[in-house]
């Protein structure tokens, strides 16, 4: 092989949409904003044709399948491309570049041959109305979404099996913003010719079938409707088909200009605007169309709407009510407690609110703490001073007045802060744990590792997890329904409580809570044991004791900050539930809340010379300025 200048490949660079970095946070904010809008509006697609009995006909059951290809297709692509607008180099791994492309063929091959079925059945609606139901049955639905499917995957495999197994030569980079076949041809050194070929028979079978289906019976439809009499019937036609006509007309114009025009016409840029527009542009439109222009579509919303406010206002009936406000159970019970423990909370909060402004400003101004460890410790230190002020205020109010009351709207904005905070510490302790192994581990590469960048990803990615599944929770309990009883046992807005007061089905959330909590956990927790080992196998090849203690010494602070949270939480969730007390859980809960976010700063600087050394410059300056000022 290194005669022939080959070489085993294990990663590509994606030349991505541009070069120029003063587009990469606007091209990003773009896209993030494009994706979100398609996630939004072919899940909700999905989640109306279900839940609608007046969507369940043949109809919007291919919608359902078109919005579920939509959002497959889209997410095949967009995370990939909106993580590589902030980072410094666009690499993808081999396997990860296979799959992208096997997904990308299977949803975009499913598109077409969905869309020519969606355009079968309005044939059948339109030409055969009074045969349509027995037509269209349930059984052929089924078969003419399986089809193109199985179809899909035999071609995604085939294709991807074909070009992953052939020989790349040396060189690695696709000129591309993701893994797409024709890129990826122009590397190989061997079989390309036989896959090309593949490609061109297999795009033009599937371009011309899938069209012709649709052109055949949108011509049948056309002269039925032009021998109709009545002008609203003539109408009535016209609608029904027109979402999905608009639909077609966009997709298929957009590969009909990719891949008919002329190869003197093409460019990199035209390439390249085409692509994004049917991998990205048009997942986000579909939904639109559909929900804009289909009356059946937007009147479900609203019954559903209308349906949900109906709970809400008669569930007195049910004896259920829309609780005003909640009543928080506290700490304590006992009268003779409650100033001293206010007192008590009032210092640690105090601790905890200086300790941790503290640190995010001394990591700002001192010039020798601007570096990733002190980048991730100055979020820590944001969450921690967050979820701390989200629960601490109102708690300590609560043990000076009668009764300890939230108001609904507030308990919920406790819920989603809270959740927010506690998600976003597992995993910023995770990434911290990661910035210690390649300081450990690749100490001559840890400054490119560790960019700007790459810091700034670490620490954005955990906040949006983690306010996406606070939304998800909040929004899933609070649209749900209380009974009458509104006590709160507990000293502040937490899931658990919030689950023993509703009157509908607790299933649906319980699930959520209990599946992204174990994977939150467990995930979270795998990154620090693994990065850990690592960092213990690294330290032991030493051979020098200094060399060693230095190690161990700049990650010792870090170990005790995720020991103690780890622990706690473990106590708090892993014990059995013969063990369980209300106490030991309000005990665990207090010490998580209030006590570890006035530790973790505390930690940080006793059992850190550069933090310490940090603070006594920073004083030093402080005590030199009037001196100065007075001379």
């Amino acid at each position: 092989m290194g005669q022939q200048n080959l070489t085993v490949l294990t990663e590509f660079v994606l030349m991505g949409l541009t070069r120029l970095p003063e587009l990469q946070l606007p091209l990003f904010g773009v896209f993030l904003l494009i994706y979100v809008i398609t996630v939004m509006g072919n899940l909700g697609l999905i989640f109306l044709t279900n839940v609608d009995s007046h969507l369940h006909t043949p109809m919007y059951f291919f919608i359902r399948h078109l919005a579920f290809i939509d959002l497959g297709n889209s997410t095949v692509i967009c995370p990939k491309m909106l993580v590589n607008f902030i980072v410094e180099q666009n690499t993808i791994s081999y396997y990860k570049c296979a799959t992208q492309l096997a997904f990308f063929i299977f949803f975009i091959i499913s598109e077409l041959f969905i869309l020519s079925a969606m355009a079968y059945d309005r044939y059948v609606a339109i030409c055969n109305p009074l045969l349509y139901n027995g037509i269209m049955s349930q059984r052929l639905c089924h078969v003419l979404v399986g089809i193109p499917y199985l179809y899909s995957a035999f071609q995604s495999l085939m294709f991807t099996i074909k070009t992953f197994t052939s020989v790349f030569c040396g060189f690695n980079v696709i000129n591309h913003f993701y893994c797409d076949d024709v890129p990826l041809l122009s590397m190989l050194c061997s079989n390309s010719q036989e896959i090309e070929w593949m490609l061109r028979l297999f795009s033009s079978f599937n371009l011309i079938s899938s069209l012709l289906v649709v052109l055949v019976s949108y011509l049948r439809i056309l002269r039925t409707i032009i021998g109709m009499h009545s002008a609203e019937g003539r109408k009535k036609a016209f609608s029904t088909c027109g979402s999905h006509l608009a639909v077609v007309t966009v997709f298929y114009g957009t590969l009909l200009f990719m891949y008919v025009q002329p190869k003197s016409a093409h460019s990199h840029g035209n390439d390249t605007m085409t692509s994004v527009f049917y991998t990205l542009v048009i997942p986000m439109l579909n939904p639109l169309i559909y929900s804009l222009r289909n009356k059946e579509v937007k009147n479900a919303f609203h019954r559903i709407c209308k349906n949900r406010i109906k709970i809400l206002l008669q569930m007195d009936k049910h004896n259920q009510t829309v609780p005003k406000e909640f009543i928080l159970m506290g700490v304590t019970n006992r009268p003779e407690l409650q100033a001293p423990f206010f007192g008590l909370f009032l210092i640690i909060y105090m601790i905890s609110v200086l300790g941790n402004l503290g640190m995010i400003i001394l990591t700002n101004v001192d010039s020798r703490l601007q570096t990733p460890m002190y980048f991730f410790l100055r979020h820590l230190a944001f969450i921690d001073l967050g979820y701390s002020t989200a629960v601490g205020p109102k708690m300590l109010v609560n043990f000076v007045v009668d009764q300890n009351i939230i108001p609904y709207n507030w308990c919920a904005v406790q819920l989603a802060f809270f959740i927010t905070f506690i998600i976003s510490e597992l995993f910023v302790l995770s990434v911290m744990a990661y910035d210690r192994y390649v300081a450990i581990c690749k100490p001559l590469l840890y400054t490119v590792i560790m960019s700007p960048k790459v810091c700034w990803s670490l620490v954005i990615m955990p906040y949006l997890y983690s306010a996406f599944l606070s939304l998800l929770t909040t929004i899933k309990l609070f649209i749900s329904t209380f009974c009458g009883y509104n006590v709160i046992s507990h000293f502040y807005c937490d899931s658990l409580p919030l689950l023993t007061l509703l009157c509908s089905s607790t299933h649906d959330v319980e699930m959520i809570v209990l599946i992204f909590s174990a994977f939150n956990l467990v995930s979270s927790l795998l990154i620090v044991i693994v990065s850990y080992i690592l960092i213990l196998g690294a330290i032991l090849r030493m051979n020098s004791a200094e060399g060693r203690y230095k190690a161990f010494s700049t990650c010792g602070s870090h170990m005790i900050v995720v020991t103690v949270l780890y622990g706690t939480l473990f106590f708090m969730y892993v014990q059995p539930k013969s063990n369980h007390s209300f106490d030991d859980d309000k005990m665990a809960s207090v010490f998580y809340t209030m006590v570890i976010p006035m530790l973790n700063p505390i930690i940080y600087s006793l059992r850190n010379k550069e933090v310490k050394g940090a603070l006594h410059r920073m004083w030093k300056k402080m005590y030199k300025t009037p001196l100065c000022s007075s001379t």
